[in-house]
C-alpha cells in the first residue's frame, strides 16, 4: 500500500486509527445498494416514487465506483495485477452507462459488481494488517463525499486523473442536485423534504 506510514507509537501501546475498514465501509454500502435495488423491483410504487429511488441509486453508486477507483483499485492493481481491475473499471462503466437510461436494470450488473468486489475484499483483508484497512476506509469514505452523483462514463478512472475530475464533477452535480431537489442518499428517501432552490 502507499499510504504515508503511521507515526511510531510507544512499546506496548495498542493502538488503532478511528474510523472503519474499508471492507466494513463497502460491504456495508453493497448491502444499501441491493436495498434499493430491491425498493426499485417493487411493483407498486408509484413512476415518481420510482424515479427517486433511481436518483438515490444512480447517486449512491456514482459515489460508491468513484471511491473504489480512487483507493481500492490502485491496492488490488499492486496486489493482483491490472487484469482483475481493469475488468472492474470496465464493469464499472457499463454500469454507468445503464444508470444513465431511465429504463434500464441495473441490479444484476451491481450484484456481480458487489459478488466481485467482496472477494478483492477478502484477498486484501487476508494481506493488509487492520490500520491500513481503517486508513483506506477513511480515505474512501473522505473520496466519497467529494465525489460525482451522478454517472459520468466517460470520465477518467484510474489516478491520477480520477482524484482530480471526481472531485470537480461532484461539486458541479451538487449544485444540481440542489436546483433542482434531487435526493441522493438512501436516508433522504423517507425524509420528508422541500428543499429546491429554485
Amino acid at each position: 500500500m502507499t499510504l504515508p506510514p503511521l507515526p511510531p507509537t510507544p512499546a506496548g501501546v495498542n493502538w488503532r486509527p478511528g474510523g472503519r475498514s474499508v471492507v466494513d465501509v463497502l460491504a456495508g454500502e453493497h448491502a444499501v445498494i441491493a436495498g434499493l435495488c430491491a425498493r426499485l423491483a417493487d411493483p407498486a410504487i408509484t413512476p415518481h416514487r420510482r424515479r427517486e429511488i433511481r436518483d438515490v441509486l444512480a447517486a449512491t453508486v456514482s459515489r460508491h465506483l468513484s471511491a473504489e477507483e480512487q483507493y481500492l483499485y490502485p491496492v488490488i492493481r499492486r496486489m493482483r495485477g491490472p487484469g482483475t481491475v481493469d475488468r472492474e473499471i470496465a464493469a464499472a462503466r457499463a454500469l454507468r452507462r445503464a444508470l444513465r437510461r431511465p429504463g434500464s436494470d441495473v441490479a444484476r450488473g451491481l450484484r456481480e459488481h458487489a459478488a466481485s468486489v467482496e472477494g478483492m475484499l477478502a484477498a486484501l483483508a487476508a494481506a493488509t494488517p487492520p490500520d491500513e484497512l481503517i486508513r483506506l476506509g477513511n480515505r474512501v469514505e473522505i473520496a466519497e463525499e467529494a465525489a460525482p452523483t451522478r454517472p459520468h462514463p466517460k470520465a477518467p478512472a484510474t489516478p491520477p486523473w480520477n482524484k482530480i475530475a471526481d472531485p470537480a464533477l461532484g461539486v458541479l452535480d451538487r449544485l444540481r442536485d440542489a436546483f433542482t431537489g434531487r435526493r441522493t442518499r438512501a436516508t433522504d428517501l423517507d425524509a420528508r423534504r422541500e428543499d429546491r432552490l429554485f
